[in-house]
């Protein structure tokens, strides 16, 4: 495969009346979804730019992934925007990404026209793509990039990271190995499409002959329905969407494969869900935005795990010297495939810089160990790490103690720094438990000097746009209530 898209034309070909998209007001067949694509292809070919970068930003819906495949089929690199980030927010990403062309709607060009000196409007846009030319010709370089994402946005200073053609068409033969998925899917994609699993999820399903189905917004008893309707087989899912799903309280009886990403999915919530889906297949995965899949685990054996290898992907732990450690010792995780991405864009420079060693090994600095099975255990981030005198504490593990307790509904561990010990672990809960009895429960399960010195409760965590608790955030919060009091 020398582009993600090339496939979709055979499609077209081949079953050109199949349904590629399903939408609440569009259906398109894969004829009328490679016509789209080849005609937003021609017109971005039609510019003169030798930067070939698009930043767009669109609501949830058939044209994001328009202008993202037919970026992807011109040998553009397209730069997805999201709408909820503020002005300095997206000023920072314009700085970095550099885009020729920026693309919105009429109702959010007031957000980006004074941050950018070319920014379309999309109901224009259509109008002239729709003129041009039903089929083209894609160029043969699979090494070329075609897709930035940001990392760390909501943290910090955004990074951007590059992805190859290459990168994606591997990921899309784990989708076919170890998650067992063909052209015959019917795949609902619930969350928003600035979340690179959820864009993953569409983009990957229509270049291997599936049908997408799209939610404009994330709503627990739409999608449930939407399953029940149309015989949904495959569910797109972060674990926040699970939690709202278990709260309608229904039962499904046909057969469904959920793939969850975004945190570690708990034994709770997984009990539970096989009460909603009656025939139930679960694929949780491990991966990273710079290192794509990484580990999968689809059955109840070695839960606490994040499962074994994927499909292509081979696995390293290392010791603080770089030496390769035996099985069940605790060391930084590295991964060699050709999943992982291209590198991260110097936002001086603009050259692509890649986190890979001399044999193509990568590590986004996790922390854990492979048991004597082959199965993956994370111990935590090396940068949430808590070094509480001489002794490491990983955030996670006492985390996943304070989840099994039925009041807690979420939890996260930082780090505040002390005088003595240098950092105490402090636990934030949002639930109904005590600190005493949280105490006592966390005593029970863990080393003494693991149960956290201080506790916070909260009635609402902070996110990030993916749906995870934004850490950074969560602790300048709490260090700023510490230094107050």
């Amino acid at each position: 495969m020398t582009n993600i898209t090339s496939s979709i034309k055979e499609f077209a070909q081949q079953f050109p009346e199949k349904t590629a998209i399903n939408s609440k007001n569009q259906t398109l067949t894969y004829a009328d979804w490679y016509m789209l694509v080849s005609k937003t292809a021609n017109w971005l070919h039609s510019f003169s730019f030798a930067n070939k970068t698009i930043s767009f930003l669109m609501p949830n819906g058939i044209p994001f992934l328009q202008l993202f495949a037919g970026a992807s089929m011109a040998g553009w690199t397209a730069v997805p925007f999201d709408a909820k980030w503020k002005a300095a927010e997206l000023d920072k990403r314009l700085a970095i990404s550099c885009p020729s062309i920026v693309v919105t709607t009429k109702d959010l060009y007031h957000h980006v026209a004074h941050l950018h000196p070319f920014v379309l409007i999309w109901e224009d846009c259509r109008e002239e793509l729709n003129k041009k030319d039903q089929a083209f010709l894609i160029e043969k370089n699979d090494n070329m990039p075609f897709y930035m994402g940001f990392t760390s946005g909501t943290t910090g200073n955004p990074k951007a990271f590059i992805r190859s053609h290459k990168s994606w068409a591997a990921s899309f033969l784990v989708n076919q190995h170890d998650f067992e998925m063909d052209e015959k899917e019917q795949v609902l994609i619930p969350g928003s499409l600035i979340h690179s699993h959820f864009l993953y999820g569409a983009i990957s399903t229509l270049c291997t002959g599936g049908t997408v189905h799209l939610l404009e917004k994330f709503s627990a008893p739409k999608t449930l329905s939407l399953i029940e309707e149309r015989e949904i087989t495959t569910l797109y899912v972060v674990p926040t969407m699970i939690a709202a799903i278990l709260k309608e309280d229904r039962v499904i009886e046909r057969p469904i494969k959920i793939i969850s990403s975004g945190a570690k999915w708990d034994k709770h919530s997984k009990q539970a869900i096989r009460n909603v889906f009656a025939h139930l297949t679960m694929i949780e995965f491990y991966g990273a935005s710079e290192l794509s899949y990484v580990t999968y685990l689809t059955d109840d054996h070695k839960a606490d795990s994040v499962g074994k290898p994927c499909h292509g992907v081979e696995i390293e732990i290392r010791g603080s010297r770089s030496e390769k450690l035996e099985p069940n010792d605790i060391g930084k995780i590295f991964v060699r495939s050709d999943l992982i991405f291209d590198g991260y864009l110097h936002p001086d420079t603009k050259k692509i810089q890649t986190i890979k060693d001399e044999d193509g090994w990568a590590t986004v600095h996790d922390m854990g160990y492979v048991d004597d099975e082959g199965y993956l255990n994370i111990s935590g981030r090396e940068k949430n790490m808590i070094l509480y005198g001489a002794i490491n504490i990983f955030p996670e593990e006492i985390e996943k103690v304070l989840s099994l307790n039925p009041a807690v509904e979420e939890v996260a561990v930082i780090g505040l720094p002390d005088p003595y010990w240098g950092q105490i672990a402090a636990a934030v809960v949002k639930g109904q438990a005590s600190t005493l009895d949280l105490k006592r429960f966390c005593k029970k399960h863990l080393a003494a000097y693991k149960v956290p010195r201080k506790w916070f409760f909260l009635d609402e965590m902070p996110y990030t746009t993916s749906g995870k608790i934004a850490r950074a955030q969560l602790k300048d919060s709490i260090e700023s209530k510490v230094t107050s009091h």
